[in-house]
């Protein structure tokens, strides 16, 4: 035999030698359930299923705050998630039961969540879809100190509620702009 055929069959025997080490290793690591449903992990789909639920609903929130649910649900805010502004929902609750407290905004830290949102800065949105102010400017225009926050004027749930009802009862209107 040659040394050119002698270098062919040592090159031939580790390609076939890595070939069968990497199915070997194959077999070893990926999961019988995979390729089932296509190239994906079939178990997946059960170990999603057993996972604790962490985020819930604005329903779950109101089976036990319906105070907050009725202003809620009669405010401009209704599109959004109580979670977005108080925290997930695992943290309070768990197997239907309570199992610890959100904390609760004040003071500043509640225009700077109000600002989340209605902040002029933000220019990716239109203000058509989501009315913005400008602090302190909004304040000003308003004729109240720089230092008032949001809820001072505006309730939380319903940020309307509080002015409408003040026009209400004064009989001022608001000046379209």
């Amino acid at each position: 035999m040659s040394k050119h055929a002698l270098h062919l069959i040592v090159v031939m025997v580790s390609i076939v030698a890595m070939a069968g080490a990497g199915l070997a290793l194959k077999a070893r690591f990926i999961p019988e359930s995979f390729g089932l449903y296509g190239a994906y992990r079939a178990d997946a789909i059960d170990e999603e299923a057993r996972r604790a639920v962490r985020h819930g609903t604005n329903a779950s929130c109101f089976g036990c705050h319906p105070y907050e649910a009725t202003i809620h649900l009669e405010g401009d805010h209704t599109t959004i998630s109580c979670e977005f502004c108080h925290g997930t929902y695992s943290d309070h609750i768990t197997d239907k039961k309570k199992t610890g407290t959100l904390p609760v905004k004040k003071g500043q830290e509640i225009t700077t969540l109000c600002l989340r949102c209605h902040n002029t800065e933000i220019k990716a949105r239109s203000t058509i879809v989501i009315k913005t102010v400008g602090m302190p400017d909004h304040l000003a225009k308003q004729n109240v100190k720089v230092t008032h926050t949001c809820n001072q004027c505006h309730h939380v749930h319903a940020p309307l509620k509080y002015i409408n009802e003040a026009k209400k009862i004064t009989g001022l209107m608001e000046a379209e702009s």
